[in-house]
This record gives C-alpha cells, structure tokens and sequence, in this order.
C-alpha cells in the first residue's frame, strides 16, 4: 500500500480518465458544429448528449456489482476500448440515429472508467490519503475537458469533424494499450476481502450498499453538486456563451476552462476539509450548491446582457461542483466494506449524472417550445429563451436537496444509536466553538 507500484497504477489511472473525460465532453465543443452537420432541433440535438448520460447512469449499478465481481482492471480496458469504437462510429456518421449510436457506445465504455479508477485508489492506498487522492482523480481528469476545449476544438475547425473524432478516438486506444500493460486490480499483499465469487454474492453486496443510509447520502450529495456543471460543460454552456451571451466560438471554449482550473484549486481543499471534518461533509455539499445557484441568480436576473465577469465567477462555482460531488464517493467509502465499494461507488455516480440528462433535456425541451419557428440558431437559441430553460436547474437540484437533508437526517441518527456520537446543527456547532475560542 502508498508504494511506488501503487503511484504508477495511480498515475496510469488518472491518464485514463482524462482521456475519458476528453471523449465525453468532445462534443461539448462541438455541439454548434453537430447542430450544422445533422440539421436537427435544439431536442433533438440534445438527445445527443442525454443518449451518452442516460447510459452512463443506467449503466453505474452493473458496472459497479462488475467490479466486486471482475476487478476494475477488466472494467478499464473494456471501457476505454467501447470509447474508442464509439468516437469512430460517431466520426464517420451520416445522420443523428448513427451518431446517437456511436454515443451510446461512448457512454456505456466511459461508465466503468471513473469507478474503476476509484476503486484502484481504495485498494492500492490507505489512511487520509485517500480522500485526497480521491479528489485529485476527480479533479485532475478535468485536464481533459481542456483537451477538448483547446487542441480537439482547434482540431474540429481546423481539419473538419471525421478527423478530429478520429484523433481522439486513437488516444483511447492507446489508453488501453497502457492499461492492459501497467494495470493489476490490487497489490500482492492486499489485506482486502476475496471477491465476490458468484454473481448472487454481488447482488447480496449491492443490495447491503443500497440499505445503508450513509450510500444513499452520497447519491444525493452527487446529484445535487455535480450536474449544474455536468449540463454547461456537456451540452448547454457553449450555445449559451456563443448564442445567447454573443461570445466568440474560441473564447466559449476557452472560458470552459475556467471550470477546471477552478475544480483544480479548490478540489484539494474541499478534499483536506473533508478529511478534517468528516462529520460535516454535509455542509460542505450544501454550501457548494448555495454558491452555485446563487451566481445562476444573478446571472439570470441580470437586465440586458451579463458581463463577462457574472459569468466567470458562475463558471468558478461550477467548478468547485464538481469536486463538491466527489464527497458522495467518501461517503460510499466510509459506510461500506472495501469488498462492496464498487456497488457503493456506482449507486453515488448515478446521482449527478441522472440529474443530468434530466435537466439537459428538460432545458432542450423548453429552448424548442419557446423558439417554434425559428429560422436559424441564433433566432433559437436566444438570451431570454435561456433564461426560463436554466431555471429547470432550480427545480431538480430542489428537490435533491430536500431528499439530502431527509436522509442526513437518517444518518445521523444512526451514528447518534449506533455509536453514540451526536452532530448537531452546524450553528451550534460554530457557536460552541466561538465561545471556547473566548476562554
């Protein structure tokens, strides 16, 4: 455990994901370009990126009762060779059903990346590092939302669709040639339990994952901080900030960005806190989606035409979401055994990204309705047509929220019967602590 093999499986982990990111948010960039070359409607051009969420989401339980059962090293290389055959299919497609085809396959081979790095993470380390590292799988596989936004963009525009996906799509395949080569499920001198060795015992684990409130608590914490941001990188944030705010294409892409270098400076904090206040992770969740909609606020209700600095501070508290979720996967890792953290992880992951497709393509929906009729895109997708969509976000991450609080609820009480161990409201605890502060 902590050695250099487990560095290197580490490292090799982590280029993984980022090429993982990388094929996911690829069309991110270049939904203008798909709305061109398919001629479809904002919902049906939407159902682009939903295809992808849906099946990655629906895919996070089996993949997870896989892992328990094959190991992560399996579900790695599988995964990143379905990526790679589903960026070709996409690169060479004729119309929206193909193209929807070759997305489903992107989505189904990312599902078990980002689990199976996490997985590799808890059996190949221990102690406090593990929470960290978790946030830095989290946030150092966004470099490869800057590979789409920067070189993949300059790609698309350059040399056209079919050769930009197809670039991409061979960096999957080296990914799994390094995978295959470097990879092994965990150290030969794993304490961990055997795996499951039928397929009933990881059932019976996912099943026990399921009924601990403490799995169920990091869902919501997932869904609530993680899929404002997940909707904006993926899908609605480049035709906002090209259409609906009149920014350049190339500094659309750019200001993607922003969310990553925020994840980056922020993920490790939120990553020490975590560690130091474990009882109240909670909080933090909270506190990420209160800063989130507060700039959604702002930026909505703003006369006219936003400046460009109520959208970068936007973007910011975007990118603090996405480390923000990654405290559901502390959750899964405090509440379960290591032999049932696959299941765990995987019932987490679907948190944030059925938030997701749900408001991606809600946001499709009305974007369609208020624009019937319109002649091009720039008369589809305007400013004010944005302004009613986005606040689908409100009503969806509302309604996670309560769900959060309810089964927090649940936890702490089972903490308080179980181990005596009280947590009480957050400003008593403040309270308390100022008064000790005063002698």
């Amino acid at each position: 455990m902590n050695s250099r093999r487990s560095w290197l499986v580490f490292w090799v982990g982590i280029a993984a994901y980022i090429v993982a990111i990388l094929q996911r948010t690829s069309l991110g960039v270049a939904g203008v370009d798909a709305a061109g070359r398919f001629e479809v409607s904002a919902a049906a051009l939407s159902s682009l990126a939903v295809v992808q969420l849906v099946v990655y989401a629906a895919a996070q339980i089996p993949v997870g009762v896989l892992i328990d059962r094959v190991g992560p090293r399996v579900l790695l290389i599988t995964g990143m060779a379905l990526m790679a055959v589903g960026q070709i299919v996409l690169a060479i497609a004729p119309d929206i059903a193909i193209a929807i085809f070759g997305r489903v396959l992107v989505g189904l081979g990312d599902a078990g990346i980002f689990v199976s790095v996490m997985r590799l993470v808890g059996s190949w380390f221990s102690g406090r590092t593990v929470p960290q590292l978790s946030q830095w799988v989290g946030n150092l596989g966004q470099l490869g939302q800057i590979l789409s936004a920067v070189p993949f963009a300059w790609l698309l525009h350059s040399i056209g669709w079919t050769p930009a996906f197809l670039s991409i799509a061979s960096l999957a395949v080296l990914a799994t040639v390094v995978v295959v080569a470097s990879v092994s499920d965990r150290p030969a001198d794993s304490i961990e339990g055997p795996r499951a060795s039928s397929w009933g015992q990881s059932l019976d684990l996912l099943v026990s994952s399921l009924r601990r409130p403490g799995t169920r608590l990091g869902f919501w914490a997932h869904f609530v901080s993680q899929s404002s941001g997940t909707v904006f990188s993926l899908m609605w944030g480049f035709p906002f900030m090209v259409y609906g705010l009149g920014l350049d294409e190339h500094l659309a892409a750019a200001m993607l960005l922003v969310i990553v270098a925020a994840g980056v400076v922020f993920g490790p904090l939120l990553g020490i806190l975590s560690a130091r206040f474990p009882y109240r992770r909670s909080n933090l969740v909270l506190l990420v989606v209160l800063l989130v909609f507060s700039a959604w606020t702002v930026l909505l209700l703003w006369p006219g035409t936003p400046p460009l600095g109520v959208l970068v501070v936007l973007l910011v508290f975007l990118g603090i979401g996405g480390p923000g979720s990654l405290i559901g996967f502390d959750y899964a890792r405090t509440y379960n055994p290591a032999r049932a953290l696959g299941s765990a992880n995987g019932v987490v992951n679907v948190g944030g990204f059925l938030a997701s497709f749900v408001m991606m393509f809600l946001i499709g929906v009305v974007i369609d309705l208020l624009g019937h009729g319109a002649a091009s895109n720039a008369d589809l997708y305007r400013l004010d047509s944005f302004r009613v969509a986005f606040v689908v976000q409100y009503v969806v991450v509302g309604i996670g929220v309560v769900f959060l609080i309810l089964t927090r609820r649940t936890v702490r009480s089972r903490l308080s019967d179980d181990e005596g161990i009280n947590v009480g409201p957050i400003w008593v605890a403040l309270l308390r602590r100022l008064r000790r502060s005063r002698g």
